[in-house]
């Protein structure tokens, strides 16, 4: 993922709205890892993450020619993702959500012991680690959309509170006070029950027979162990402001980036390929 000033960004539009597809392909490499990181930090799992970002991608594809450039490209971008993705009915948890109540009641409660060993010769510290990585991603569900969208932007992706409340359609300073409540919301639960982020007793090691048991963990996929990262500072210089609100950014390392997946790639090269694009591009230049 590379920096590009707003000018280079604005040209690179211009062009692509003209039909220019090298400008589009681009634009799209710009920003898919970026929407696909907002999208699984939303939805909880890779598969959902890959629909929406494929949603969102043929969105900002057929809807180009509607910038006006009287925002940055990427605060445009964050906005249709986040519109798309707080609304998003099709995902695992949008039917069952989950609760800190919930999730805390397991982690007390759930029988880990006494388990057979499920984990398929699966050497076990990789299988703590995607479940690790797994856990504290779905812990985000217990948020409500907005309150998860409010973390993301500004835990993940360290937006200030001007382009954040821009986005979301807050004030700076009503979106900085959501932020820092939700934030400590989180540290707390991490604090009491996580043992591998907070002070908690819960050791993802010691719940592996149990998530695979209960269907969380699938020794035959993981998504996480398996995808490979992208440096943290790469997804933050896609803007340009950054803004420290409060002290807990250590508690939140389990933000990881990842690169798209290359099936959501080659999905949206096929569609850059296909005569449908073309027939959207002259159709939006009459």
């Amino acid at each position: 993922m590379s920096k590009k000033t707003k000018e280079e960004l604005q040209a690179l539009v211009d062009k692509a709205t003209a039909g220019d597809k090298k400008a589009l392909e681009t634009l799209i490499t710009e920003v898919q890892d970026l929407v696909f990181n907002l999208s699984l930090r939303m939805l909880g799992t890779f598969a959902d993450a890959e629909n929406a970002t494929q949603d969102i991608l043929l969105k900002m594809i057929t809807h180009l020619s509607s910038f006006r450039g009287e925002s940055a490209f990427t605060t445009w971008i964050f906005g249709i993702a986040a519109n798309h993705l707080k609304n998003y009915k099709k995902h695992m948890f949008a039917h069952h959500p989950l609760s800190f109540e919930y999730y805390g009641e397991d982690i007390v409660n759930g029988n880990i012991q006494d388990l057979p060993d499920f984990t398929q010769n699966v050497e076990k510290d990789i299988l703590a680690e995607e479940l690790k990585m797994s856990c504290t991603n779905v812990m985000l569900q217990c948020l409500d959309p907005e309150s998860r969208c409010i973390f993301i932007l500004g835990t993940m992706f360290s937006l200030d509170s001007r382009m954040a409340g821009e986005i979301l359609q807050l004030t700076p300073e009503a979106y900085r006070k959501r932020l820092s409540r939700i934030r400590k919301k989180m540290a707390d639960f991490l604090s009491e029950y996580c043992g591998e982020y907070g002070g908690g007793k819960c050791k993802c090691k010691d719940r592996v027979n149990y998530a695979i048991q209960s269907h969380r963990l699938n020794p035959q996929q993981l998504n996480y162990t398996t995808a490979e990262e992208i440096p943290l500072q790469s997804m933050i210089e896609v803007k340009n402001a950054m803004e420290e609100i409060d002290n807990l950014s250590q508690d939140f390392s389990f933000c990881k980036p990842y690169q798209s997946p290359e099936h959501t790639k080659q999905l949206i090269q096929n569609f850059l390929n296909s005569t449908q694009l073309s027939i959207i591009q002259k159709s939006e230049r009459k």
